[in-house]
């Protein structure tokens, strides 16, 4: 067993004001999502420019806010809420969802996209690439609030989490950290120079996140109170699967018919 580092989830406090590690942990990803889609913009051309790269991350930063809070809401604890609405306000009592996110993302970037007449899939293949560090960042977080935590273990890397009880656990904020932040950031950053078409990287996403996430619940405590789905599937699993059947749709259903629309088009 490794003991648990047991950090201060609170940098520094001014007054009222907390600046907590979990927060400057969304910062890191926003930042580092944001270099990176930069830095690919210098080093091949795409239909997207800096001005509009800025512009497309107020929009992605505010839907995956707005969507990573509803989500959780909606997902997770939707009678609690229901019975205490303005709770819905205060984040700093936690509660965000990656699947939420990630749907508010997603639909504010096809409205940004779509009022500039952009191609969807282009964009999309740009900015995906960059989320995993994000998703790494995130997790290291959840580790050290110490939250979301694994379910019993006796591997020699377990640890005991203080909101955990005294029992070790397996750390499954830094599997998480690993597979769906570093992990699936090397995939999709080598696959995206070897794609065969627009739309592949961000079906790849969808399909690759959802098998890490799925993997990765297998070890972590099912969040509360929505326990086990069907008494086997987690809510995390759950949602997961519906995004690898949305990437392997979009692979193999939609792309090949949209070049099939774009081939006729063209005779």
């Amino acid at each position: 067993m490794l003991p648990y580092p047991n950090i201060d989830p609170v940098i520094f406090r001014i007054g009222p004001f907390a600046m907590r590690w979990y927060g400057l942990m969304y910062v890191f990803g926003f930042v580092s999502s944001y270099l990176l889609s930069a830095y690919q913009l210098k080093k091949k051309a795409f239909t997207l420019t800096r001005a509009q790269l800025d512009d497309l991350y107020f929009y992605l930063i505010l839907g995956l806010i707005i969507g990573a809070r509803l989500g959780y809401v909606i997902f997770y604890n939707l009678n609690f809420y229901l019975e205490n609405p303005l709770e819905v306000f205060v984040l700093w009592h936690g509660g965000m969802s990656f699947h939420g996110g990630l749907i508010g993302s997603f639909l504010a970037g096809y409205i940004f996209i779509k009022r500039k007449k952009l191609r969807f899939f282009s964009v999309a293949d740009l900015i995906i690439p960059t989320c995993p560090p994000g998703l790494m960042f995130g997790r290291i977080g959840n580790f050290i609030n110490g939250e979301l935590f694994g379910k019993p273990s006796d591997v020699p890397w377990s640890m005991i989490f203080p909101q955990g009880g005294n029992i070790p656990r397996h750390p499954s904020q830094l599997y998480e950290a690993f597979l769906e932040g570093f992990l699936l950031f090397i995939i999709l950053w080598i696959y995206k120079n070897h794609k065969k078409r627009e739309g592949d990287v961000f079906a790849a996403f969808l399909v690759l996140y959802g098998i890490f996430r799925i993997i990765c619940e297998i070890f972590r405590v099912p969040d509360l109170p929505v326990g086990y789905i069907l008494g086997f599937l987690s809510m995390g699993q759950a949602l997961s699967i519906v995004m690898i059947i949305v990437g392997l749709l979009i692979k193999f259903v939609y792309l090949p018919r949209a070049d099939q629309h774009i081939e006729r088009l063209r005779k």
